[in-house]
Parts: structure tokens; C-alpha cells; sequence
């Protein structure tokens, strides 16, 4: 079946970034993915992303839908055809929306857990904190929005931080069945982004010492993005997939690029 390509609001995406040894990011990718790196750090971090509006590209907004989403992401790059090519790969997505977790890798690219959320917003502050139904994952996080991007070692200022995220529109996403990745991209002609300062941020992934060792995970900044319309394309299959287990509950996925 084709897949549609999807319309939507982005009504918040709160972007939470770490910066990472490289040698810890590359072990969670698959190949030929690579570390994208800045300053000599991997870039990874947490999405936290409520779409309204979502419908495929020729449905009225009448029929539009609004979910909260999550998802964990490392930076990439990988060699194609014309060159070195860039995007984000996505070992796990959750959401609240029980259609969501139901076509995602179905109807759309891109399988996802189920996970209950708590959000408080105002225009000045966020706070949002989510548990994934299997337990596996939990994150809390409240930044407030600031002038300017602050103490940040990846990026001198907001515009090379909007610069870089805006070049990582395509994500791959790992699947259950660990035979291919799931690929989306976003499309915006309104792309805008705010700095923000983070007062607090737990995450069990990018805290568990069995995947980053003391110093291998640094916070580092976060951006906000808020009622940006956007497209979502889905991208071909990833296939010729083998995956092999690095670790407790975690695969590793070796792709073939079509």
C-alpha cells in the first residue's frame, strides 16, 4: 500500500539535545549511518512533538487529528550518490494516540509505542513528561523560552542551531521487525525556531550508564518550534537489514541504502 504523504501543524516540538561521544553514538547506529558531529560531539537528543491538524495531504482540516508524540534521536550522515547526505535516525517513538501507535509502520512510516503524557505549557515555560506502556523509557523536562541560546557547545548561537536541525529533516526509524528502517521527511516553508533554557531534564535513555558511560552524554541545549505548518514524505524503505543485539533490550540494525 502507499503510503500518503501527511499534513499537519507542528503546535510545539520541544527539542531537548545532548552531546555525545562519538564512539557511544556510533554503536547505537546502524550502517553505513554515521555520527554526524559538531566540534567534535555527536549530536542526539529528545523530539517532543504535538501535531494538530494531522491528515493526509487531500483530506479537509475537518478531518484533521492532534496527538502527542515522542521520539529519541541521534544526528547522521551517511555517503549517497551525490555526496554526503544528512538526516537523524530514530531508535524509538512513542505516542499518546492509540490510531497513531496502531498505523505508524502501517498507514504511515515510522512504528511507535504507547506512552502516557503530562504537559504543562504557558508561552514562556514547558514541561513535559511521559512513561512508555513496556517501561522502558521515562523523561521529564521543563525548559523556559529564552532571547537567546545560552551555554550551548554544539551551537555559537540560535541561527547555527536552526541551521543544523533544519539540514536533519529525514528520519530513520527502527522497526520491530529489524529487516528494514522506516524513513519520513519533513517539508516547511515557515521554519522557525526558539531558544530555550532547560531547569531540569531526566531521560532513562540518555541516563542509563549501559548505553553512555560517565561523560559519554552531556545536556546541552534546547530549541522550541511552535505552530509551524509541515508536510511529512515518506521516504523508500531502508531494506537488506541484519540486526544484531549490542546490549539489554537494545538492536542494532546494518542497512542496505536503495
Amino acid at each position: 500500500m502507499k503510503q500518503p504523504r501527511l499534513s499537519s501543524v507542528i503546535e510545539r516540538r520541544l527539542l531537548v539535545n545532548y552531546r555525545l561521544a562519538p564512539d557511544a553514538a556510533a554503536h547505537l547506529l546502524p550502517e553505513p549511518l554515521r555520527p554526524q558531529l559538531v566540534h567534535g560531539y555527536a549530536v542526539a537528543g529528545i523530539c517532543l512533538l504535538r501535531l494538530g491538524n494531522v491528515r493526509p495531504a487531500w483530506a479537509p482540516k475537518a478531518f484533521g487529528l492532534r496527538s502527542e508524540n515522542a521520539a529519541h534521536r541521534i544526528a547522521v550522515e551517511w555517503d549517497g550518490p551525490d555526496g554526503v547526505e544528512t538526516g537523524v535516525y530514530i531508535p524509538r517513538r512513542d505516542t499518546a494516540s492509540r490510531l497513531n501507535a496502531w498505523a505508524g509502520g502501517r498507514i504511515f512510516p515510522g512504528e511507535h509505542g504507547r506512552a502516557d503524557f503530562e504537559v504543562h505549557e504557558t508561552p514562556d515555560r514547558v514541561r513535559v513528561a511521559y512513561a512508555t506502556w513496556d517501561g522502558a523509557t521515562q523523561v521529564d523536562v521543563t525548559v523556559e523560552l529564552s532571547d537567546e541560546l545560552r551555554g550551548s557547545e554544539l551551537f555559537a548561537d540560535l541561527a547555527a542551531a536552526s541551521r543544523f536541525f533544519r539540514g536533519g529533516a529525514r528520519g530513520f526509524s527502527a522497526t520491530r521487525s529489524g529487516r528494514h528502517l522506516d524513513g519520513m521527511e519533513l517539508h516547511t516553508d515557515a521554519w522557525h525556531v526558539e531558544a530555550g533554557r532547560v531547569r531540569s531534564a531526566a531521560s532513562s535513555f540518555f541516563d542509563a550508564p549501559d548505553r553512555f558511560p560517565l561523560g559519554s552524554a552531556t545536556l546541552d541545549c534546547a530549541l522550541v518550534m511552535r505552530n509551524v505548518p509541515a508536510n511529512w514524505r515518506p521516504l523508500q524503505l531502508l531494506d537488506g537489514v541484519r540486526a544484531a543485539v549490542i546490549g539489554p533490550g537494545a538492536v542494532r540494525h546494518q542497512a542496505t541504502f536503495g
